[in-house]
């Protein structure tokens, strides 16, 4: 019995090992020959077919080579002659896919494409360079769906809903003015939920239905029909917001597939990459009906390899992780690790927490508690958000910006960059009773983003009657709480334009009446566009909001008496910045209120509305009036 058991688990280790060594690399492509391999159960039944006119799956002459099995379980064969362009599926017990890691595909994914990658690069590819960033403490990201961002007639782009309006001169000029140093773009993979071949339709999707984990999205390109356009198309938009200084983060979402009887994963081996419950149903914990096994060693391989295939082939400068919460610890080590070896300063985040119950061990999955098991690796702080404006959990009811009392040690929680500090009273953080960031890199900072309500219909739906004029200071106040954090700032694209959503919860297939960006709000309300540019500029400009280091946070980061306004300070020129002491006064209230200060002189650089970093007024006193829902910046 011994053994037996012996011989088990040095096959285990041995699959495993091999594993690790595997790339993925399903289509290997030369003039001279395309090898083609594909991870597929034992004694299966598994050929390759390829054709040279097919355009999908039910067209064409189709020619079929049986695969060789290796001892590692990945199947292998070779045609000897020049498959450039030509169709490809794989078949695995009759089930017929175009395997887990296609890199080019035809309309709606229907078949693989056998293609030469490098005359996908555009024009000066090879001298493309990742935008310098020392810290991830001084990114600014700006999360954005391509449609969103460019559909609507007012703003005035040519490539409507595509990848190429990130390259024309206005979105560039938009993003540069603004000051964002990072695009967080919703799922730009090929999608399960839009058809390519009916883009005249206006079907609407996040994305978050992935098909082809691995290929950019048809319905983005100008031609969902040619494999090498969505290609090109997505490498030119790297290309142009670099060249502006914009980093480029993927939204990925290994955690599901679109379905299972249909996904690839499951056609090439069944229920190898999900989870299942101790009946036999598939465990949920992504709420989608399916979730998958990343435990598994060639699960973990393949999201460690797609992950560096972004990298690698489209210059992809951050991941930030869907449900990062059903993914074990251990992957998201590793795919750290991987991706340390091509460039430590690849920003890597995630929602810590899944949308059901994972079967797979709490303390083992990378959920936000754990955060400080997985270095290096972000997590967003809900603390923050909802102590803000209020619970995720019903959209009728306020926070701090609401005027209430009860949420100030959440926000001073995030505030600190969900580290450990002497001053935040745990006890009274929502959702978190102890400190989850080792370090406040390990925290974004946020109030709003595509999921939920948008800040402005949340401030609607949680304050009645509430006027224009006050949803434009509660904003401004919010922002400026996310954006003094010691964590790494995040924003939805549109909030500087004082975007709503017609007051949607869900807008994931909402259409664009419900999502686009009204850019003519730029003309209407100048003055949020011009607050979030001096805000923006006044952190990058400080390194006391962006000190990067625990222990700096917590030798400088003070705050004031509990009662009235939430008042911090960071004193003794914090991280080397020019000014000696910052006060940073959050007053969320319908009155003016009076805040005790040291007797000194001050400067006030963020006023009512306003921000000036050469001052607005000098005076010395003891104490200053705030205005009503606003935040005041002054330094000694």
């Amino acid at each position: 019995m011994k053994k037996y058991l012996i011989l088990a688990l040095l096959a285990m280790v041995t699959t495993s090992l091999k594993a690790q060594q595997w790339n993925f690399n399903e289509v290997d492509y030369t003039p001279q020959k395309t090898t083609f391999r594909l991870f597929a159960p034992p004694k299966a039944k598994v050929s390759v077919l390829y054709s040279k006119d097919a355009q999908n799956s039910n067209g064409g002459e189709w020619v079929t080579v049986k695969m060789k099995p290796g001892t590692d379980g990945i199947y292998c064969a070779v045609v000897e002659k020049d498959l450039k362009n030509h169709a490809y599926r794989f078949s695995v017990n009759g089930q017929l896919s175009v395997g887990v890691f296609a890199k080019a595909v035809s309309v709606n994914g229907e078949t693989g494409k056998v293609v030469d990658l490098s005359e996908t690069n555009p024009a000066g590819w090879e001298t493309d360079r990742r935008p310098v960033v020392k810290s991830p403490a001084d990114l600014i990201i700006y999360e954005m769906h391509h449609r969103d961002f460019s559909v609507d007639a007012s703003s005035g782009l040519v490539n409507k809903g595509k990848f190429l309006a990130l390259t024309e001169p206005k979105a560039i000029s938009h993003l540069k003015e603004l000051g964002v140093n990072a695009i967080h773009i919703l799922p730009s993979y090929d999608y399960g939920s839009v058809d390519e071949t009916r883009l005249e339709d206006n079907k609407y999707n996040w994305g978050y239905d992935p098909v082809n984990y691995n290929v950019p999205e048809g319905g983005y390109s100008t031609d969902p029909y040619n494999p090498l356009c969505r290609i090109r198309e997505f490498k030119q938009m790297v290309q142009a917001l670099h060249q502006a200084g914009i980093r480029v983060i993927l939204d990925v979402v290994y955690n599901h597939t679109y379905d299972i009887d249909h996904s690839n994963f499951q056609k090439t081996y069944p229920d190898y990459y999900y989870r299942k419950n101790a009946d036999g149903t598939y465990s949920n914990g992504s709420g989608c009906g399916n979730e998958t096994a990343s435990e598994q060693p060639m699960m973990r391989r393949f999201m460690i390899e797609s992950v560096k295939y972004w990298i690698n082939e489209y210059h992809i400068d951050g991941f930030r992780f869907d449900l990062m919460g059903c993914h074990d610890i251990e992957t998201m080590n590793a795919i750290r690790k991987a991706v340390d070896e091509i460039d430590p300063t690849i920003f890597i985040y995630g929602e810590g927490w899944s949308a059901g119950q994972c079967t797979y061990p709490q303390e083992k999955l990378g959920v936000k508690a754990n955060t400080a098991l997985m270095p290096r690796i972000a997590a967003f702080s809900d603390e923050i958000r909802d102590g803000l404006r209020g619970p995720f959990s019903d959209d009728t009811k306020g926070a701090f910006l609401a005027g209430l009392q009860g949420e100030e040690e959440s926000i001073k929680f995030g505030i600190a960059g969900c580290i450990d500090h002497p001053q935040v009273d745990m006890q009274k953080v929502n959702y978190s009773k102890k400190a989850w960031a080792t370090e406040p890199t390990q925290m974004i900072s946020y109030v709003s983003c595509h999921d939920d309500m948008c800040l402005v219909d949340r401030l609607k739906a949680s304050i009645p009657g509430i006027s224009t004029d006050e949803i434009i200071r509660l904003d401004l106040l919010a922002q400026t709480a996310v954006f003094t954090s010691q964590g790494v700032p995040f924003m939805l694209s549109g909030e500087e334009m004082l975007r709503d959503k017609k007051g949607v919860h869900n807008s994931f297939e909402s259409p664009d009446s419900i999502n686009h960006l009204d850019w003519d709000n730029l003309k209407r309300y100048p003055q949020v566009f011009q607050y979030y540019k001096n805000l923006i500029q006044l952190r990058k400009n400080h390194p006391a909001f962006r000190l990067g280091s625990a222990s700096l946070v917590r030798k400088h980061l003070v705050f004031g008496k509990s009662g009235g306004p939430l008042v911090f300070c960071l004193k003794d020129h914090a991280g080397g910045d020019r000014w000696k002491d910052i006060y940073v006064i959050l007053n969320a209230s319908r009155e003016q209120q009076t805040v005790d200060l040291p007797m000194d002189s001050y400067e006030t650089v963020c006023d009512d509305g306003r921000i000036c970093e050469t001052g607005i007024r000098h005076f010395t006193a003891d104490r200053v009036t705030v205005a009503p829902q606003s935040a005041l910046i002054l330094h000694n």
